[in-house]
């Protein structure tokens, strides 16, 4: 009888062939390192300074590291839900723009051109969120506006029913709840769309490769 091969035996001879690629791995790594870095920054910008961690990393290594770092600082690029949601793009764009003149990869004149085209964007995504905020705002006053008159209707017919005073919360209407959402998500997606593509310039800028 032949012998039986365990499930150990056939995963080992399967892939004993497979070629690690160190490179790949190392890159990873290197991506892992600026995400943890750019996350402790985030958390203390006054004391953890990107400049300073992407310094310790050989200039070949380098383009990796800002890798992780740009992606976890591009995440907290988002449509801002108050006025106290854009302060913190002051410390992203610091965080920008050490990417940029702390790389050692854009060089000198580079660097500087990549510095100057962060700022200008970030002070144009200041405008750009507070219009946001006031288009959502004027959007749901009118939606509420146009709904005023079926909401009214509906809490007259339920007086007529109960026999007294009532009083909807348009929100708790499902036909009110249907549209409003329907509309002010319309608004945001295009919001969205315009700074998805301010990100995609934000990495053009600073010449990260998105893989």
């Amino acid at each position: 009888m032949a012998m039986i091969k365990s499930a150990l035996e056939i995963a080992l001879e399967r892939s004993k062939d497979i070629k690690i690629d160190e490179v790949a791995l190392e890159a990873n790594a290197l991506r892992v390192e600026g995400k943890k870095a750019a996350g402790r920054y985030l958390e203390d910008p006054e004391t953890a300074s990107l400049d300073e961690a992407l310094g310790k990393y050989a200039k070949e290594k380098r383009a990796s590291v800002r890798e992780g770092m740009f992606d976890v600082l591009a995440s907290q690029i988002q449509l801002p839900v108050s006025e106290a949601s854009t302060e913190k793009l002051q410390t992203l764009s610091s965080g920008f723009s050490a990417l940029a003149s702390g790389s050692g990869l854009l060089g000198g004149v580079g660097a500087g051109i990549a510095d100057k085209r962060v700022q200008a964007l970030f002070q144009q995504l200041v405008g750009f969120f507070k219009q946001y905020l006031e288009d959502m705002k004027n959007v749901e006053q009118a939606i509420r506006k146009q709904w005023g008159p079926k909401i009214r209707e509906k809490e007259r017919q339920m007086a007529a029913r109960m026999g007294q005073d009532v009083r909807i919360d348009p929100m708790s209407d499902p036909e009110f709840a249907a549209f409003y959402k329907q509309n002010v998500s319309a608004a945001r997606t295009q919001y969205q769309s315009a700074l998805d593509k301010a990100k995609e310039d934000l990495a053009a800028m600073l010449g990260i490769v998105k893989k």
